[in-house]
């Protein structure tokens, strides 16, 4: 028996300038494993479908207003930044504001197919070095006297953390607890409250260094 074709990863590219996107689309438009398309901002706040949404970083305020306004409307967002990387203050900014992944632009050809596939698949991609300062400094912030009385954490919101910590989207949650996707999203959001953290990058580290899918009640 054939083994039917996987359906194709949809890429949304977030990028005004016109050559970029060529270099984009010549790198994964001819493999079958992904779909590219040019979007907009508007565009994914509107509902374009996108399973990893690819968007250049940069210094200006515009990459932040943009990774802000898409993970407020779209909070499960896979978004892969991309850019020079010479200083890795870059790309801790971009993945403390929300991006899954962050590859340099001179990446070869398989590199940025392995990047896509390890963020479309709810995984983090960036150097380990950055990931290493990434996590001690979203554990050292979250280590405050108030620490000592932290809020209880729920057994429900506990399976939010646990699914969320999987890659699993807000959508994916509600299916497998069999609750709505806004009550998902109120989960998480008292989650970073309790945690004290920004972004749900940040929880998902907190959960795994401060071993918070264990109950401790």
């Amino acid at each position: 028996m054939t083994a039917e074709p996987k359906t194709p990863i949809r890429i949304a590219v977030l990028e005004s300038d016109p050559l970029r996107f060529l270099g984009f689309h010549t790198i994964l438009a001819h493999d079958a494993e992904f779909h590219v398309r040019a979007c907009g901002v508007p565009d994914i706040l509107n509902g374009v479908k996108a399973d990893v949404i690819l968007i250049t970083a940069n210094h200006g305020s515009g990459f932040f207003a943009a990774m802000s306004a898409i993970k407020s409307v779209v909070p499960s967002a896979r978004i892969l930044a991309t850019g020079s990387g010479r200083e890795d203050e870059d790309i801790l900014r971009a993945v403390s504001v929300g991006a899954k992944g962050y590859i340099r632009e001179d990446a070869d050809a398989d590199e940025f197919k392995q990047a896509i596939r390890v963020v479309h698949s709810g995984s983090v991609w960036a150097p380990r070095r950055v990931l290493a300062v990434f996590i001690e400094r979203a554990t050292s912030a979250s280590r405050k006297p108030s620490d000592r009385h932290e809020e209880k954490i729920s057994e429900r919101e506990r399976e939010v953390l646990r699914l969320l910590v999987a890659g699993r989207s807000n959508r994916e949650i509600g299916d497998e607890l069999g609750i709505l996707e806004r009550t998902v999203k109120a989960h998480v959001t008292q989650l970073m409250r309790k945690v004290g953290v920004q972004n749900r990058i940040a929880l998902s580290v907190n959960a795994v260094t401060r071993s918070l899918l264990r109950s401790k009640y």
